[in-house]
């Protein structure tokens, strides 16, 4: 069976054992022994030790590098953590800028509601929408704005006929007033020759009648 994750992280046995053996092998009781079979016996016992190291050594790497990698995996968790923090943090700021939000339709002077429900369309004042204050709020500002337009379009619609009763107005006085210099101009005339007949017949007396009976003189 192939090694696992888990067994690079089992710790070697302890090494304790070997090391009482070679303490033996060096003792006095070994003195009296083949030396090439103590020699063998020590051989084997070294290279169980370096077996051990070499165990240690790569449970301990493996152990330094899980360490390192649930740090990492730590750090991360709360990386994400703060991050999550932080975006909860503005949410409810934003939250907060909400509620405090004026908005500008509270200063605008719109039909009361009463007026809203006798003049709006019916489509825009059901059950439904009466009950739901959002959408109540919206189809009131609707209905104002139709009706807002409505009366500008009434208004320029209204200015384009005084500019037109003005027009015709100053076209019936600069008439009228061309009428009167044309009268003024004749009276003018009929002065200058009433004036021109009075001098004339002043100049030009007529005689004097004669009376039908007197006799003419001899």
């Amino acid at each position: 069976m192939a090694p696992t994750h888990d067994d690079d992280l089992l710790l070697p046995p302890s090494p304790d054992s070997e090391l009482d053996a070679l303490r033996d092998l060096v003792s006095s009781a070994f003195l009296n022994h083949d030396p090439a079979l103590v020699q063998i016996r020590a051989g084997a016992l070294f290279a169980r030790l370096k077996a051990l190291n070499r165990a240690a050594n790569h449970a301990t790497r493996a152990h330094k590098q899980a360490t390192a990698d649930a740090r990492h995996e730590m750090d991360q968790t709360h990386l994400t953590l703060q991050n999550l923090l932080y975006e909860k943090r503005h949410l409810e700021r934003e939250i907060e800028k909400c509620r405090r939000f004026a908005s500008i339709h509270q200063d605008i002077p719109v039909h009361s509601l009463e007026e809203f429900t006798q003049l709006a369309p019916e489509e825009a004042r059901t059950e439904e929408v009466l009950a739901d204050e959002h959408q109540l709020m919206l189809n009131r500002l609707s209905f104002e704005l139709s009706e807002r337009q409505r009366l500008d379009q009434r208004r320029k619609e209204l200015v384009k006929e005084k500019e037109a009763l003005l027009k015709e107005s100053r076209t019936k006085a600069a008439t009228m007033d061309s009428v009167k210099a044309h009268i003024d101009g004749l009276l003018k005339s009929a002065l200058e020759a009433q004036k021109k007949v009075n001098d004339l017949v002043q100049s030009n007396p007529l005689p004097p009648a004669t009376n039908p009976s007197t006799p003419a003189p001899s």
